[in-house]
């Protein structure tokens, strides 16, 4: 079977799991044409039962969307567009689907994550990368974490970013089909049934036991496999831990009893423990932590601090500039005078290429003319009820546009999106300078690009991250929202898009922006902030029932009601409960920026070779902004999913 075969997708395939925002950077015997292009990448299930990993190209993805993504269009209402990101078009439905291209499985040998985990390769020849993608989102490990559901993997010992493809036995093989199809195990199922079958004979009776445990879950709480009409699938699994038990009594001589109890233990959580917060970083320590010279010394000292207890307010203007990557931690007094000059004069060098743009010329430019009306319209709409922003002829508005259409100019790529003027008006509040407001918008905006991704891929992948993280700390929680037709998380849109600046005052969302820029405790700390919320509202949302519509109503009415403190106390507090988990899958601990854990084989082969078909030459910086996205347009994104307090 060739390794990256070329065929139609059969009607009854079934994905079980996609990832946006992946760029074709080299495949074997492919044109060129074909690369560069972005795409969908899947784990599929053929009619036959077998897997492959599928890459299709967007201009095939958006020709199927009017059947394929119902749900998602509750949230995106705009028309799906009929290009890919790269600026590929194509009308011919055939054609799009030539281009899809099949990993089979039972053929991968080993794959790689490289690049800072932007970017995985695929090799079902040894010596040989056959396809190589690229995750624009830097999240190829999501990818690596779900493929190891599918097969055995081990990180090759002489290159800790290889994973081995480790074959397994047919008595191995039908364990795991059982266990799979049973859905017994949350975490790797092959992992689970590989360890069974190795620790059976080292431990018999515990591993037995783990097992029949496990199995009464199922048979207690109930599981699909069970009403679906598999009953040949779990008596498939009764009859191999039956012969388990007869062969525990032999290896361990235990007297049998007529009857046996079977206690089922379901995976608990450790105590939440609960965590007060601390004071904000004075001026006293703030002063007091820098050299003669104004360097800022101890900077995680630094940070943890602005972690425990935030800013105080009278510093803020000095300390977020350092926090936004706006002034260097290391630099002296001088230093940072001869840095802010230049960072001055490139600010207005860019706003004197828009501002000296002829009416002739916006004309001829429908990119620029469209983004500048959206600015315009978005300003005048801005916090208009706070005393900063009120009133007609307010020249803070005239500022705050001069500033999103410099942004526009810094980076015309992502241009400006509805939203961002929520993320800049406290800033320029707290600044008031606009130079220093436009370099700390810049430094946020590094944080949160993805949010603004014309084809959201970024959000979805926070949501999904939430959905996951929301099952592993409140599973209660997690099934009634899933009961409801909530479980997509949809609901907490607006949470992440703009960073619950439309949930707090401006006094609380500056304490909580300062929290998150420290990047403590751990990657995507402003998911917990969301799973924080919901668990608090856990009791309000299952006694009362709530449905899909009420959910919405109810988390949108929690606007300016929310304690920034508790919920900082009680994220940081399931953080910690999290990771002391002793059931931590890796697929959190990716979320959470944790190394992952796995057995490890020596390399079976030599190291292959980068494969040497056609491919675009291109620096790690020419391949990111081949993957920047044009053309942004979602007004009406922004107002189904509330932004502007109308769901």
């Amino acid at each position: 079977m060739s390794s990256s075969s070329v065929e139609d997708i059969p009607e009854q395939c079934k994905d079980l799991f996609t990832q946006d925002g992946v760029l074709l950077k080299a495949s074997m015997g492919r044109p060129i044409t074909d690369l560069n292009a972005i795409g969908m990448l899947c784990i599929v299930q053929n009619p036959d039962g077998s897997k492959c990993i599928e890459w299709r190209p967007n201009d095939l993805i958006t020709i199927d969307s009017d059947t394929q993504d119902h749900e998602w269009a509750v949230v995106n209402t705009i028309g799906r567009r009929q290009r890919t990101l790269s600026g590929n078009i194509t009308s011919d439905y055939a054609t799009a689907r030539a281009r899809i291209i099949k990993i089979p499985l039972d053929d991968l040998k080993q794959f790689r994550v490289t690049r800072n985990n932007q970017q995985m390769q695929f090799s079902t020849k040894p010596g040989v990368w056959q396809n190589t993608f690229y995750f624009q989102h830097g999240n190829a490990e999501i990818f690596v974490a779900y493929l190891k559901n599918h097969v055995k993997t081990a990180k090759a010992r002489h290159d800790r970013n290889t994973y081995v493809v480790v074959e397994t036995n047919i008595e191995t093989q039908v364990l795991n089909r059982s266990f799979a199809e049973l859905d017994i195990f949350t975490e790797n199922t092959t992992d689970v049934v590989w360890n069974l079958v190795t620790n059976f004979k080292q431990r018999p009776y515990e591993t037995t036991m783990e097992a029949f445990s496990k199995l009464t879950d199922i048979v207690y709480y109930g599981n699909e496999a069970f009403t679906n009409g598999k009953r040949d699938v779990s008596e498939e699994v009764a009859d191999l831990l039956t012969k388990s038990m007869s062969a525990l009594e032999d290896a361990t001589s235990v007297t049998k009893s007529d009857e046996y109890e079977v206690i089922s233990v379901k995976p608990t959580l450790p105590p939440r423990p609960c965590i007060p917060r601390g004071h904000p970083l004075s001026t006293e320590k703030w002063d007091g932590i820098q050299d003669t010279e104004g360097r800022i010394t101890e900077v995680e000292g630094v940070k943890q601090l602005i972690f425990r207890g935030g800013v105080a307010h009278s510093i803020r203007h000095s300390v977020w500039k350092y926090l936004l990557d706006y002034y260097p931690w290391n630099m002296t007094h001088s230093e940072l005078r001869a840095h802010h000059k230049r960072k001055t004069e490139e600010y207005f060098s860019m706003k004197l290429q828009w501002r000296s743009m002829t009416e002739g010329q916006e004309n001829r430019f429908s990119e620029y003319r469209d983004r500048k009306s959206l600015v315009e319209k978005d300003v005048n709409r801005t916090d208009r009820t706070h005393p900063f922003f009120a009133g007609d002829n307010n020249p803070n508005l005239v500022v705050l546009q001069d500033i999103l259409m410099t942004y526009v100019m810094y980076n015309f790529d992502l241009g400006y999106v509805q939203g961002m003027s929520d993320v800049l008006a406290p800033l320029l509040l707290l600044l008031g300078n606009e130079v220093d407001s436009f370099w700390c918008f810049v430094g946020f905006m590094e944080r949160i690009a993805p949010n603004f991704d014309m084809d959201q891929a970024g959000m979805k992948q926070q949501l999904l991250h939430l959905q996951q993280l929301l099952a592993f700390a409140s599973p209660a929680l997690a099934r009634h929202l899933a009961a409801k037709d909530s479980g997509n998380m949809y609901f907490c849109f607006r949470w992440l898009l703009v960073w619950f600046k439309r949930e707090f005052s401006f006094r609380d969302i500056m304490r909580l922006w300062e929290v998150l820029w420290t990047g403590l405790p751990c990657a995507n700390f402003h998911l917990l902030i969301c799973v924080a919320i919901l668990d608090a509202e856990k009791d309000v949302l299952i006694s009362k029932d709530y449905g899909f519509t009420e959910i919405l109503k109810h988390v949108n009415d929690l606007s300016m009601y929310l304690d920034v403190d508790k919920i900082l106390s009680t994220a940081e507090g399931i953080y910690h409960q999290v990771v002391s988990a002793p059931h931590l899958t890796d697929q959190i601990r990716i979320i959470l920026g944790m190394p992952t854990v796995g057995p490890t084989v020596t390399d079976p082969d030599p190291e292959p070779t980068t494969s040497t078909s056609v491919q675009a030459n291109g620096t790690d910086k020419e391949t990111t902004d081949e993957s920047q996205m044009n053309g942004r347009d979602m007004e009406e994104v922004m107002y189904q999913i509330g932004l502007d307090m109308n769901f």
